[in-house]
């Protein structure tokens, strides 16, 4: 008989986590109810915003609770429906955690064409985060032709995707911030960023990092797109234009401190420069994303658009990937594949 083996949040850490916040149990399968599918999984996305799920504090959605399925993107096969918009045999994405299998309520769900790419893209570059990649450059960055654009986390699954969009969209020049030689060297030498640096090799030297940036970006910084927050982001700032505009996506190297760091040191140089800071989430751009999808597709099949998984085996092994994914391990997108992906022959 099968069962549905599943990871639940068992704890709540303040500072760094470990595995031990995480259980894993086996319940029954569930059964759909009308309007409801049963997805058995394929796919499992690892995401730095899961972090923040974690916390018991105020953020854009409710926290994952105590006792309850951790929260994450899933690629899967419909294996019964009874909502007549999906069909037995389906591929969908959806967000049903970390589990086996999963019911939906068809609201949000999303048919994925095999036939377009891999389908494991759909939590990738063709999913939350190629999107993230796409609006967070081009509306809120508000990027343009003969912009000079940097990219911290560049080989990362929003980080790739936004430095290839920038050098399609017609940047004057575009340079990346990854964490050691192999990531920025397949920075310049695949994604065609035209420089990368490597802050591991500073020990956290924010005037070393500010010097190896002014070196890469002669004529300053029009564009920051940040993912990762910290001394980073404190480096960056001295360096920007007239009306440079920063892209707050994410700060994953401040996600697991027990208390955030405070830098209102930085703030003058957007007064002075009349630069603007913008933080956005993903959701905020729910009606376009056909809009994005059809372009990223394109440029996916195009060749244009390059992109990088990360894959861990096994759901069991989902707590160790996502810390290998704050401790920088991974190299592109982090995935659990949870079991064989019946469209790859």
């Amino acid at each position: 008989m099968a069962v549905n083996r599943r990871w639940l949040l068992a704890a709540r850490p303040p500072g760094e986590f470990d595995e031990s916040a995480f259980k894993l149990e086996e319940a029954p399968v569930p059964s759909p109810k009308d309007g409801e599918v049963l997805v058995h999984n394929i796919w499992l996305s690892l995401d730095p915003y899961m972090r923040g799920r974690m916390r018991d504090v105020k953020s854009y959605v409710p926290p994952v609770q105590l006792g309850a399925v951790m929260e994450g993107g899933t690629v899967g096969e419909v294996i019964e429906s009874k909502n007549p918009a999906f069909k037995k045999g389906d591929i969908v994405e959806e967000r049903l955690g970390w589990q086996e299998y999963g019911i939906g309520t068809g609201k949000g769900m999303r048919k994925i064409d095999p036939g377009l790419a891999p389908i494991s893209t759909a939590v990738g570059v063709l999913g939350m985060p190629g999107l993230t990649a796409y609006f967070g450059l081009l509306d809120v960055g508000a990027m343009k032709a003969g912009d000079t654009v940097v990219v911290s986390a560049a080989t990362g699954a929003v980080g790739g995707p936004v430095g290839q969009i920038a050098r399609i969209k017609g940047a004057k020049r575009v340079v990346g911030i990854a964490g050691g030689k192999a990531k920025c060297d397949y920075a310049v030498k695949e994604l065609g960023y035209d420089a990368c640096i490597d802050y591991q090799a500073m020990g956290r030297d924010t005037g070393q990092l500010i010097k190896a940036l002014r070196a890469a970006c002669p004529d300053g910084i029009d564009v920051y797109f940040d993912n990762v927050g910290s001394w980073i982001t404190d480096a960056v700032l001295p360096l920007v234009n007239f009306k440079a505009r920063i892209a707050i996506c994410g700060m994953i190297a401040e996600y697991n401190l027990e208390k955030p760091e405070l830098a209102p040191r930085i703030t003058r140089h957007l007064l002075v420069n009349s630069a603007r800071m913008e933080g956005f989430i993903i959701l905020n751009f729910r009606q376009r994303f056909g809009e994005g999808l059809r372009e990223m597709s394109g440029w996916v099949k195009s060749g244009q658009l390059k992109y990088r998984e990360d894959v861990v085996d096994g759901l069991e092994n989902a707590p160790r990937a996502l810390l290998r994914l704050f401790k920088g391990e991974n190299f592109g997108k982090q995935l659990v594949r949870i079991r064989p992906d019946p469209t790859r022959r």
